[in-house]
């Protein structure tokens, strides 16, 4: 499985710039540099767990909002897998996949 810090750091400036961030407050609450925040953003430099933790601490969000674009708690949370992965079924394992969870649905009932 490839990283695509690219895509980790467009999230962390969105979620920045929509708590009102700029890169220098960003910068010196993390106690690092702008021109290192400017990397991380841009997908330049690999950052680590410990400071992505830091950074979604700052921004008052979940860390799995910039690795996989939500968050474990929101309803949407795996959606996009699970569309994935239904899109890679043939037609008779979708009407498999439907049947199955029509199942959960009416077991889940009692």
């Amino acid at each position: 499985m490839n990283i695509d810090y690219k895509l980790i750091g467009a999230r962390i400036q969105a979620t920045r710039k929509k708590c009102g961030f700029t890169q220098e407050n960003l910068a010196e609450k993390l106690d690092v540099t702008v021109g290192y925040v400017s990397q991380i953003e841009r997908g330049i430099t690999k950052i680590s767990l410990d400071l992505l933790a830091a950074i979604a601490t700052c921004l008052h969000c979940d860390i799995g909002e910039f690795v996989i674009g939500t968050s474990m708690g929101t309803e949407t949370y795996l959606l996009t897998d699970i569309g994935r992965a239904y899109n890679e079924l043939s037609a008779r394992e979708r009407k498999l996949v439907l049947g199955f969870i029509d199942l959960l649905r009416e077991n889940g009932k009692d």
